[in-house]
């Protein structure tokens, strides 16, 4: 049988265009790939990209006050919103710019339109056309959802802040996790007033229990109000804003409320379960290791499988597809020890196991030290940084790296070879330290804080 294309790519995100592209160029692949929205996918239009610039621009308010304690004449000036995000949109164009470039480039047939699975080898296009391909490989990521109860239609999640007129003079912001507590800090740095509610015990659940503390210290030290414990029951419109009623009994106005609470597959009407892909509980696609459904022809990658929902390892798993598929050399999809920062502020840098999990898996030494790096002791500022090792005691590797300071993903990257690598304790301690930074604690922790 013959198709019009070799791969079809349903998804313009960062791991779809990757396969798409390397496919078409290293591989002489016949490649087509649709796009119902923007090229760039999460990452580079509604995420990591947008998010990461509004903390460059949070962290700028506090250094009028750190400026003076080293002796400059500085004043906190006002931050103008509609300024910064019209040149932010900007940027995120010219990106999506270069993501169509590179497509067209590989020689990738792109369609903008949404695609959707016939049969085992066609996709119809919303256009009304249908096209074959020999394979088929989804990549349509996943969405953020708002838990069902009344008023839920009055929140906004976080695609659409970047799109906001104004800032709000407050907000709440529901959830505990990586998402949410990175809104929280930047907006407190924008100048917002910023409640956070989560219905667990302590933010950052499935982090280091030592980390996600500290983080929850520094973020309430800097005005953020977090209130563990805390869900919402209902809300309603009011002149102010948004008034909602909470599980510990409050009823506040917010200016705006935003939801970040998880996120689901976008697998909704592909029509793919149709076909024989089997759909998990939340969404997800099942796949295996080589990231291939039950249906042969039809792949998967990124976080519409909800494995490790992180652009670099979307962008694996679209290399590891094409190696398996169109290079003969099956390649399993590692998700073994994968680096991650969190971009609260301070930041959290964490490659391999935390103490919880490693506790409960074998004996374990912690290294551990929280102190005031020179930058903030100097300047009179009660931040403090943190520096863990997890080590093994029967096979002394480094279990487990965390890292929260300033800059702790940039530390963690680099950290996170040596933990890939298997390096033991003794590894760190036989390298010399680079003096006089935070990282150098790393390698400079000779006692154990504690065993377990």
């Amino acid at each position: 049988m013959s198709f019009d294309y070799d791969l079809f790519v349903i998804g313009g995100g960062s791991g779809g265009v990757r396969a798409a592209r390397v496919a078409a160029s290293e591989a002489n692949a016949k490649v087509a790939l649709a796009e119902e929205d923007r090229y760039g996918g999460t990452c580079v239009i509604r995420g990591c990209v947008p998010k990461k610039l509004m903390v460059f621009a949070s962290s700028f308010r506090r250094m009028a006050e750190e400026g003076r304690a080293y002796g400059w004449d500085m004043s906190e000036g006002a931050f103008d919103w509609p300024g910064f995000r019209g040149k932010l949109h900007a940027e995120l164009d010219r990106l999506e710019g270069i993501y169509r470039k590179l497509l067209a480039n590989a020689g990738v047939e792109t369609f903008d339109a949404r695609a959707t699975v016939k049969d085992a080898h066609t996709v119809r296009l919303s256009t009304g056309e249908e096209k074959t391909a020999k394979h088929i490989l989804v990549a349509v990521g996943g969405h953020p959802v708002v838990p069902e109860f009344p008023g839920a239609e009055l929140a906004i999640t976080s695609n659409d802040l970047f799109h906001l007129d104004t800032l709000p003079k407050s907000i709440l912001i529901v959830g505990g996790g990586y998402i949410a507590c990175e809104f929280a800090c930047v907006l407190n740095g924008l100048g917002v007033e910023v409640t956070q509610y989560y219905r667990g015990e302590q933010i950052l659940r499935g982090f280091d229990g030592e980390a996600r503390g500290l983080v929850a210290t520094e973020m309430q030290q800097q005005g953020i109000e977090i209130c563990t414990g805390t869900n919402v029951l209902e809300m309603s419109r009011d002149d102010c804003g948004v008034r909602v009623k909470a599980t510990n009994g409050d009823e506040r106005v917010f200016g705006k409320v935003l939801f970040a609470t998880g996120r689901d597959p976008n697998t909704k009407g592909l029509g793919l379960e149709e076909v024989g892909v089997k759909i998990g509980r939340r969404g997800e696609v099942e796949v295996d290791e080589y990231s291939q459904t039950a249906v042969p022809s039809i792949y998967a990658i990124g976080d519409v499988t909800n494995r490790v929902n992180l652009t670099p390892v979307a962008i694996r798993e679209g290399m590891a597809f094409v190696e398996t598929v169109f290079k003969a050399n099956p390649t399993p999809v590692d998700h073994d020890l994968i680096p991650s920062a969190v971009f609260t502020q301070p930041e959290i840098g964490t490659v391999g196991m935390s103490e919880e999990a490693a506790r409960e898996s074998e004996p374990v030494e912690i290294y551990s030290t929280s102190f005031r790096p020179m930058r903030s002791s100097f300047a009179g500022s009660p931040e403090r940084v943190m520096m863990k090792l997890i080590i093994s005691q029967a096979t002394r590797k480094v279990l487990g790296c965390h890292i929260v300071a300033p800059e702790a993903g940039e530390m963690i990257q680099l950290a996170g070879i040596a933990v890939k690598m298997g390096a033991t304790k003794e590894d760190f301690d036989r390298t010399v330290a680079v003096h006089p930074t935070m990282s150098e604690e790393i390698v400079t922790m000779r006692q154990p804080a504690r065993t377990a």
